[in-house]
């Protein structure tokens, strides 16, 4: 969710991009059906861990795992790209980060790459490789990244009765291009929900993942000062927001060639959010 961040507030505002959260009670009672990925799972293979569903049955929001000793930490990649930016793609804008994704391979870095639809047909070999590489996992973050409320940080945003529609667009995607086994996961495109988004997308079954840690590399040149936003802001169980797109987040490779070597130092393990959601869970 390519957006202009900084560092999280008080009300977890992310600078000048990512949006404010908020959490409401909901009101529908049914359990979620499962998510598009999961259907298309094998019968022998074990589901991935979601939350319950929230408040009267509303879609589930995951912000960070069990604060315990057990000093873990995921690093998520928004891989942004909106429906309407294949022409820039053409023109040579990149919107992938192929050093990005060698760098994690190189240090075993476990990670969460939050994926929009449209990234996925623009780069299908990279996001089949990254889909099939058991580092890694997918997660969705929408099809078009269009907001799922109102004033969004300029975004455009999708209708109500479209929302649902536009996250099984994006496991289409990823389906069509060869991506396996897509996890439950969704990400808000810049990270704005509300109430009637969270009902909207009650039957597609999904938990969705915030984060607790916004690295500010979005649009940011000093890479040293957001690998210090990282190290200051991770406790375990931390989720930290980071970014797949290269043309808008040019030090995010630097940075994690920082802030890995560093956080193991200090006795942090790398994993992928569905570790963290297994643990929420009392899953190991």
């Amino acid at each position: 969710m390519i957006t202009l961040v900084r560092r999280v507030t008080a009300v977890c505002a992310l600078g000048a991009a990512l949006g404010a959260l908020a959490s409401c009670a909901p009101e529908a009672t049914r359990a979620p059906l499962p998510a598009p990925s999961a259907t298309a799972a094998s019968s022998s293979a074990a589901k991935p861990p979601t939350l319950a569903p929230g408040p009267a049955g509303l879609t589930p929001v995951f912000e960070h795992g069990p604060r315990a000793r057990d000093k873990t930490v995921a690093l998520t990649f928004d891989a942004d790209m909106t429906s309407d930016q294949g022409p820039r793609a053409v023109s040579g804008e990149r919107f992938d980060n192929p050093g990005l994704v060698a760098a994690l391979r190189e240090l075993k870095v476990p990670a969460t790459v939050f994926m929009t639809g449209r990234w996925a047909e623009q780069y299908p070999g990279q996001a089949r490789a990254i889909g099939r590489d058991p580092l890694f996992e997918v997660a969705n973050h929408s099809y078009s990244h269009h907001a799922f409320t109102d004033d969004c940080y300029g975004l455009p945003t999708v209708d109500e009765e479209r929302m649902r529609a536009d996250v099984e667009r994006a496991y289409a995607a990823f389906r069509k291009v060869g991506v396996r086994d897509a996890m439950p996961y969704f990400r808000f495109p810049g990270g704005c929900y509300d109430r009637r988004a969270l009902k909207a997308l009650t039957p597609a079954g999904v938990t969705a993942v915030q984060w607790d840690v916004v690295s500010g590399d979005a649009f940011a040149t000093d890479a040293r000062a957001v690998a210090q936003d990282v190290l200051d802001g991770v406790r375990p169980g931390s989720v930290v927001v980071l970014h797949c797109t290269l043309s808008a987040a040019p030090t995010t490779e630097r940075v994690v060639r920082r802030v890995v070597p560093e956080l193991r130092g200090k006795g942090f393990r790398f994993v992928k959010v569905s570790e963290l959601i297994g643990a929420a869970r009392g899953r190991r």
